[in-house]
């Protein structure tokens, strides 16, 4: 479920969609480049802002997938890069890190005042659903223009996730982030010499090692273990106040089902968990049923997005 959907032929193309690059400046010396598709009208269509996972980019296949069918509902999309991903690292100084959901709010809050959108629903990804629940629950009722969230096997708390990750089993998944991270803090560091002591990089052997040496203090963390605590939504789900719809599977290989039974989730009145037995990690892919095609997750989303229209 975790890795078939990734290879099986699909149509990726968006060429249909008319595309706008846009840089949203996030904090100083900081802009997240996004890739906007706008309806006709874009101040009376609603909006998704569409939040990737790690070692994603506003390309990966799901995030590709998802704009499709939301601009095809009606919906203007907007595909983010976080910081340092898809070709960004000279658009930040920092890296980028579980926590930053500020990033994230920003955007909501420029999209709303700037764009005169009223109704705009953040969707994320493993890492990017865990940004957009936490930027839901830190604005509570602030911000009216924010509609809804979705979030797709979010890594709520990173501690589990991240033991979860470095277990045997999973170490291909491990390996896999583990690589490409080594290989993004190299190309950062070439564009900020002196900056990262990059010298017991080729010895890390974990995720939780590479986080505590560099992640956390480059997000102003204490260390590893505090970033971890401190990065997850799971402290202010209480106070979401929007229509939430989180998707995991519970074999999902280092998202631990356990993390979403508890009853501040499973009784909060705006949150619904869907969880089948089965869809690995933001795999989920299903037989097609009534004319649908098998990305279940995807259709699941846009079904949430039209009935709260």
């Amino acid at each position: 479920m975790t890795l078939v959907p990734r290879y099986l032929p699909r149509n990726m193309s968006l060429a249909e969609l008319p595309q706008e690059s846009r840089f949203f400046p996030v904090e100083p010396q900081t802009q997240l480049q996004g890739f906007c598709h706008w309806q006709d009208d874009r101040t009376a269509s609603p909006t998704t802002v569409l939040v990737h996972g790690l070692e994603g980019c506003s390309e990966s296949r799901y995030m590709r997938g998802i704009a499709a069918k939301a601009y095809r509902a009606g919906f203007n999309v907007i595909r983010l890069n976080q910081r340092t991903c898809g070709g960004t690292e000279h658009l930040s100084p920092t890296l980028y890190n579980s926590g930053l959901s500020g990033d994230y709010r920003a955007i909501l809050d420029e999209l709303a005042h700037r764009d005169g959108l009223t109704h705009i629903w953040l969707i994320g990804y493993s890492m990017g659903g865990n940004l957009v629940l936490k930027a839901s629950g830190e604005l509570g009722k602030t911000n009216p223009a924010l509609a809804g969230v979705a979030a797709v096997c979010p890594n709520i708390n990173p501690t589990l996730c991240a033991r979860a990750l470095e277990e045997p089993r999973n170490w291909i998944y491990h390996r896999h982030f583990l690589t490409k991270l080594k290989s993004r803090l190299r190309r950062k560091a070439a564009l900020s010499p002196g900056k990262w002591d990059l010298s017991p990089l080729d010895q890390i052997a974990t995720i939780s090692e590479f986080d505590d040496r560099y992640t956390a203090h480059d997000g102003g963390y204490r260390d590893g273990a505090d970033y971890y605590d401190r990065a997850g939504a799971r402290h202010v789900l209480d106070a979401i106040a929007v229509p939430t719809l989180i998707i995991t599977a519970q074999d999902d290989p280092f998202i631990p089902y356990s993390m979403f039974t508890l009853p501040n989730i499973q009784q909060h009145p705006f949150i619904r968990v869907i969880a089948p037995r089965y869809g690995g990690h933001c795999g989920f892919f299903h037989r097609g049923r009534n004319g649908e095609d098998p990305h279940w997750a995807e259709n699941r989303i846009v079904d949430f997005l039209l009935k709260r229209l």
